[in-house]
């Protein structure tokens, strides 16, 4: 994916993201990781320009991040309709959002690894790996947490716990999964990538 079409993709999904959303505040909390993301790689897209393979795997992680906060992660359509279709008590898409977070970020932490040779040997890279994004996401908690703490108005709506009282936890654990998950089942393609460029920063 070329990098126009990357930059169309996300800013046309931004901008559908932004018009009228379901809360305001709950929209700017939830969308900030991506536009945060956006400002990162303008940075460094010429010092330290990344693989095709993460670059698409960010812009998924940045699409999610603007659906949920468009009508909240409690209220997106679809998985309403799944919800319904399989007899579930819940919306999940804030599930999907939490195996994201931990599997986009596997790949992201894989590359600058790899790339600054900052750690020998690919069972610890691929523990530091699974730490770092479960670091993210206990950090991402504590986030929610603070928000409730100060901004009770638009806490229910950006922790989306839907009255599950193990929410938290399941969150980490779907985080967890997605980082052991794309190690699994991307490393080679994405060592490929990586082997067909320059290692250096």
């Amino acid at each position: 994916m070329g990098k126009k079409v990357w930059l169309m993709v996300y800013c046309t999904v931004l901008i559908w993201s932004a018009w009228q959303p379901a809360d305001p505040v709950v929209w700017l909390l939830e969308v900030l990781p991506a536009l945060l993301a956006l400002l990162v790689l303008a940075a460094t897209r010429r010092r330290f320009p990344l693989t095709p393979l993460v670059y698409g795997l960010l812009l998924v992680h940045c699409v999610i991040l603007m659906i949920g906060g468009h009508y909240t992660y409690a209220e997106v359509p679809l998985f309403d309709y799944l919800r319904d279709l399989t007899g579930g008590s819940r919306n999940n898409f804030d599930k999907l959002g939490h195996f994201a977070q931990g599997f986009v970020p596997a790949l992201v932490a894989r590359e600058v690894i790899v790339r600054l040779n900052l750690i020998n040997g690919a069972t610890w890279r691929n523990f530091f790996v699974v730490c770092f994004c479960l670091a993210v996401s206990a950090f991402y908690e504590l986030i929610e947490w603070w928000v409730a703490v100060f901004s009770s108005q638009a806490a229910e709506s950006f922790l989306g716990t839907q009255g599950y009282v193990w929410d938290t936890q399941s969150d980490m654990a779907w985080a967890l999964t997605g980082a052991i998950l794309a190690l699994l089942t991307l490393s080679h393609w994405h060592q490929r990538q990586l082997d067909g460029m320059s290692l250096k920063p």
